[in-house]
C-alpha cells in the first residue's frame, strides 16, 4: 500500500507545527514531511519536536543540503532520532537550492561530486562503519559513531536530473522527487533509478518519495485521484504540500483542512 502523507512547509512559523503533526496522526495519514529550506527552519529540530509530539506517524526531512552540513554531524543526528524513534525518522539529502548555497558560501563547483562523496560516507558512518576518506569535498580521519542507528534508517536522496536520480539509485535507499512532480515524471524518473540500481548489482526495489501538491480546499476524491496517479508510475510513498489561493505554500491553519481531506483518502484504502 502506497503511503500518504503531508509536508508542513517552512512557509508557515515553526509554532504551527505542532498543530499539524498532531492532527496528521489523528487523520490516520502515515507520514508528515518537513523541508530545510535556507533560511526558514532547521529540518532536524523540527523533526524531532514532530516524532515528540505523535507515537505513530512517520517524519521526513527532504531534505537536508550536503553542502550546508557536515556529514559527520548528519550522520550524528539522524542516528539519534533513528535510536529515539526507531523506525519513524527518513532522512534526505540534496544539492540544496544552489542559489542558496552560494549565500552561505558553500557552492560547490561539483555538485554531483559532493553528493555522491557524502552519500558514500553518510552510509558507511550509518552502518556503524569506521569512515577514512580524502575527497574532494568529503574528507574523514578514523571517524566512527558511537551510537549508529539500531535499526537501519532509509537513505533517501533527493533528485530531478538524470544524473541526480542515477545516483540515487546506485547508492541511495531511495529518491525523493523534489517539488511539485507529476506522475509523468516520476514514472520516467522512477525507470532511471531502476536501471542505476540493476547496474550498480543492488538488491531490492528502491523507495520512491513523490512530491506533489494540491489547493487546500481540495476535496478528497480529488486526493485520491492524485495520490492513485502517482502510486501508479511507481511512488511508494506520496506527499502533498497545500497551496493557497495564489499557488504558494500554505502559510496557516488552512493545512489542516488538507489533512482531514488527505485522512479521508487513507480511511478509504
Amino acid at each position: 500500500m502506497t503511503s500518504i502523507g503531508v509536508i508542513s512547509p517552512p512557509d508557515q512559523p515553526p509554532e504551527l507545527l505542532r498543530g499539524v503533526a498532531v492532527a496528521t496522526e489523528e487523520a490516520g495519514l502515515d507520514e508528515l514531511w518537513l523541508w530545510e529550506d535556507c533560511f526558514a527552519e532547521s529540518g532536524v529540530a523540527a523533526a524531532a519536536a514532530a516524532l515528540g509530539w505523535t507515537q505513530r506517524i512517520a517524519v521526513g526531512i527532504g531534505l537536508m543540503p550536503v553542502p550546508l552540513r557536515n556529514v559527520a554531524l548528519t550522520a550524528m543526528e539522524i542516528a539519534t532520532l533513528s535510536r529515539l524513534f526507531p523506525g519513524r525518522i527518513l532522512p534526505g539529502i540534496g544539492h540544496g537550492v544552489l542559489e542558496w548555497m552560494g549565500q552561505v558560501g558553500v557552492r560547490a563547483e561539483s555538485p554531483l561530486t559532493l553528493l555522491r562523496e557524502y552519500t558514500t560516507a553518510l552510509r558507511s558512518l550509518l552502518d556503524g562503519e569506521t569512515v577514512t576518506t580524502d575527497g574532494r569535498y568529503v574528507r574523514l580521519d578514523d571517524v566512527r559513531l558511537t551510537w549508529p542507528p539500531a535499526a537501519r534508517p532509509p537513505l533517501l536522496v533527493g533528485a530531478v536530473r538524470p544524473k541526480t536520480l542515477a545516483l540515487a539509485g546506485e547508492l541511495g535507499d531511495g529518491v525523493i522527487f523534489t517539488g511539485d512532480t507529476s506522475a509523468e515524471q516520476v514514472a520516467d524518473g522512477v525507470r532511471v533509478v531502476r536501471e542505476a540500481r540493476e547496474r550498480a548489482g543492488r538488491a531490492g526495489a528502491p523507495d520512491v518519495v513523490a512530491f506533489t501538491a494540491a489547493p487546500v480546499g481540495s476535496r478528497a476524491e480529488t486526493l485520491a485521484a492524485l495520490v492513485g496517479e502517482h502510486a501508479d508510475a511507481g511512488a511508494t510513498r506520496v506527499t502533498v504540500c497545500g497551496l493557497d489561493d495564489e499557488g504558494r505554500p500554505v502559510s496557516d491553519e488552512r493545512i489542516l483542512d488538507l489533512v482531514g481531506a488527505l485522512g479521508e483518502v487513507r480511511a478509504a484504502g
